[in-house]
């Protein structure tokens, strides 16, 4: 079981927990003391696989029009309307949990959980997320779209490593 990919959250969140502004702007973010420096490059070679709601798949598209941000790595975007695949992108409408489970039975490379939001929630509420690296960015911005929608879940964690970029705090924990 230990040769099994692992699933990880990996992003950056407000201080008070957002992933982007309502209309998903993520200006709070850019231009931020360290976030050229926050060991990036390091996590996504540890990525084999990649995973992402529609939303999250939308929003990427806008802020990388011109070339798809993870070429070359498997990329599954859970979407109930979109269907077969792109160059860069297999769409999946099947059960994200049970599809996720299929995914972490073979052996490989992390498996990288892009965004937040429902698709987060509902494998936390099925235990299938093994860690969380979150950069924690200096800004308030009061309201926006949360990493973690409320819901039945439960997870204890473990903290593993806090790491400083500058002005970003990184929380590194292993769920238990």
């Amino acid at each position: 079981m230990s040769n099994q990919s692992k699933v990880v959250f990996y992003g950056a969140i407000s201080l008070d927990g957002y992933l982007a502004r309502e209309n998903h702007a993520l200006d709070w973010l850019f231009g931020t003391e360290g976030e050229e420096e926050t060991g990036y490059q390091e996590f996504y070679d540890s990525v084999g696989t990649i995973l992402m709601g529609r939303n999250t798949y939308d929003q990427i598209s806008i802020l990388s029009p011109d070339r798809f941000p993870y070429e070359g790595k498997p990329c599954y975007v859970f979407s109930r309307t979109m269907q077969d695949h792109t160059e860069h992108v297999t769409f999946v409408n099947e059960d994200i949990v049970g599809f996720t489970q299929s995914l972490k039975k073979q052996e490989g490379k992390r498996i990288w959980m892009v965004g937040g939001g429902e698709v987060l929630q509902q494998l936390l509420q099925e235990k299938v997320v093994d860690e969380f690296i979150i950069q924690i960015a200096p800004a308030i911005i009061g309201r926006g779209i949360p990493l973690f929608v409320e819901g039945d879940q439960e997870n204890e964690l473990t903290l593993v490593d806090v790491r400083r970029y500058k002005q970003f705090a990184e929380l590194h924990y292993h769920v238990k």
